[in-house]
């Protein structure tokens, strides 16, 4: 019986001690900590250079229509000319006009009998100025469709569009656009709420154009709006462009760059910045008694290979720069020197 149960004994004692050690390895395997590097958040002054995208306008914008609906009868310009101010755009049907002017000449010739009656003391001065205000409103109703049958530019630039044939009645859109591109044109660009008090009339901006990649045209902000979009939080900035050559076209993409001097920011390296899955919020992971917090950051420009940072991180804070893909908030973890 004692030599029967010995090796029985034996097999119990190392499935124990199997047992031991194998918890010793899991104790071990959970204990183990994230292995990451760090940095140190630094507060720098940086320089607000900051471009924005806005589509090329004309200095003015000229939609020209008839007072009221009419029938086209001939027009003069096709898009892309250049027309002068003043000059007949559009000659719309003239029929109506020629019985107002019958109607007109009718009155003065009763205005001036009556009114040559009241001299010999034949008339009544009643007579006289009923016939006055039927001539002034007769005259005053010829002269606004004789201005509304002949359309002309009121300023000199270039037909930017047409939208009827001869023939075709007018409606609500206009017969022809005519744009104002030189000397100048403009572009309006939305600039941050943040940078209101950066921004001034007269600032000088850098235009680029990805039509002439090559070229740079130095611009000014002719007028801040004084109104702030509070679905976007910008405000506009209309920016004039010198184009005595015409070369610059409304509807060009263009990039305005501008220089709003510098401001004291934390800045950090890229790799500290990290995306959260499924959003678009960057997040920054700091150092601190050996743990690390969760942070979420507002970024700022890129700078090389480091990011400025608008909020969310504090000078001089340790951050962690690898190693964040075993990381959450609250964890310890272990720095490699």
């Amino acid at each position: 019986m004692m030599k029967a149960s010995f090796p029985a004994f034996l097999l119990m004692g190392s499935m124990a001690l199997a047992s031991c050690g194998s918890k010793e390895q899991e104790a071990e395997v959970v204990e183990e900590l994230p292995i990451v590097t760090v940095d140190v958040a630094k507060q720098t002054s940086v320089p607000q250079k900051k471009t924005y995208t806005a589509n090329v306008e004309a200095e003015n914008l000229n939609n020209i229509s008839p007072a009221t609906p009419n029938r086209i009868k001939r027009i003069n310009v096709e898009v892309g000319d250049h027309v002068r101010a003043g000059q007949e755009l559009v000659v719309l049907d003239s029929s109506n006009i020629d019985q107002l002017r019958i109607n007109l000449e009718q009155i003065e010739r009763e205005y001036n009998r009556a009114s040559q009656l009241l001299e010999i003391g034949a008339g009544t001065q009643q007579a006289v100025d009923q016939l006055k205000a039927q001539l002034d409103a007769a005259r005053s109703q010829y002269n606004n469709l004789l201005e509304n049958t002949v359309l002309r530019s009121p300023v000199s630039g270039v037909v930017t569009a047409r939208n009827y044939d001869p023939g075709d009645m007018t409606g609500s859109m206009p017969v022809v656009t005519v744009g104002q591109i030189t000397p100048v044109v403009k572009v309006l660009i939305n600039i941050s709420e943040n940078d209101l008090a950066t921004v001034s009339q007269g600032m000088p901006v850098d235009i680029s154009f990805d039509a002439f990649p090559d070229h740079t045209i130095s611009g000014k902000v002719q007028r801040i709006y004084p109104t702030i979009d509070p679905a976007t939080r910008t405000f506009s900035v209309e920016v004039r462009i010198p184009n005595t050559d015409e070369k610059i076209k409304p509807g060009m993409f263009a990039r305005v760059a501008t220089d709003l001097g510098a401001q004291d920011n934390v800045v950090v390296p890229d790799r500290a910045v990290v995306k959260q899955t499924g959003s678009g919020n960057k997040y920054v992971y700091v150092l601190h008694n050996g743990r690390v917090d969760y942070r979420q950051v507002q970024l700022g420009q890129r700078l090389g290979d480091s990011y400025e940072l608008l909020s969310g991180i504090a000078d001089g804070d340790t951050v962690v720069i690898s190693g964040q893909s075993r990381l959450a908030d609250g964890v310890e973890v272990e720095v490699l020197r």
